[in-house]
């Protein structure tokens, strides 16, 4: 079931539109100004937000503009909702980045459709994919690696490396797989790169850098058993 938020400072639009969104299968909930709204955000994100340009306080675009700063908001859903019809007024708030705009007064079963129209439009983000070891944190998407609250800075090739090494878990992988996989090739007698960067991945990790062990003669295998 899709989450709706609507920011509206007219009591009686603003249940309205609450009732008319819980009648047609959607679970909503309304604020009357922006700061209620955005704590709201934080806690729960919305799957689409209706937005009243005119709100005491923080207006619309206000708000609407913190949404799009914001790393995990700047591509919710927004229709902005106004009882100004200047072309200007509506230009602003699409280059603001709302999705769609509609007019004060406007017919529930238009605002439905609108509803409908873009959350069928809009991208579905995709799922977070991680990869994990002990308190390691790697974020694919992101190309972010945590432990815990350390962030863990890499090269390129370090997180290539990495990945590599978390996704074939307790394999050995010899210097000339690992060359053909994060380089994309095979560089004659030149595995020492390998090692270097094994070393310096190690130091980067600090003690997680015990994860990757070395097997003699063989290669490296990345475990969360004790050597």
């Amino acid at each position: 079931m899709e989450k709706i938020y609507c920011v509206e400072d007219d009591d009686n639009i603003r249940e309205l539109v609450l009732y008319a969104l819980t009648s047609s299968g959607y679970q909503s909930q309304g604020f009357a100004e922006g700061a209620a709204f955005l704590t709201a955000v934080e806690k729960s994100p919305p799957d689409l937000v209706l937005m009243d340009i005119m709100l005491p306080g923080e207006s619309g675009l206000e708000l609407l503009e913190k949404l799009r700063k914001g790393p995990d908001t700047k591509k919710l859903p927004v229709i902005m909702l106004t009882a100004k019809t200047s072309e200007y007024d509506r230009v602003k708030g699409l280059d603001g980045g709302a999705d769609d705009y509609i007019s004060k007064p406007f017919g529930v079963m238009e605002l439905l459709s609108r509803i409908r129209a873009v959350l069928r439009r809009v991208e579905k983000a995709p799922p977070v994919q991680l990869l994990t070891a002990g308190s390691l944190v790697v974020d694919l998407g992101r190309r972010t690696v945590q432990d815990g609250d350390r962030t863990i800075s890499l090269t390129f090739k370090e997180f290539e490396l990495l990945c590599c090494l978390l996704r074939n878990r307790e394999l050995v992988l010899t210097r000339e797989k690992l060359m053909e996989t994060v380089w994309g090739f095979d560089f004659e007698g030149e595995t020492r790169t390998v090692d270097m960067h094994i070393k310096s991945l190690r130091q980067k990790l600090g003690p997680l850098g015990e994860l990757i062990q070395t097997v003699r003669g063989a290669g490296y295998k990345l475990t969360e058993g004790r050597k």
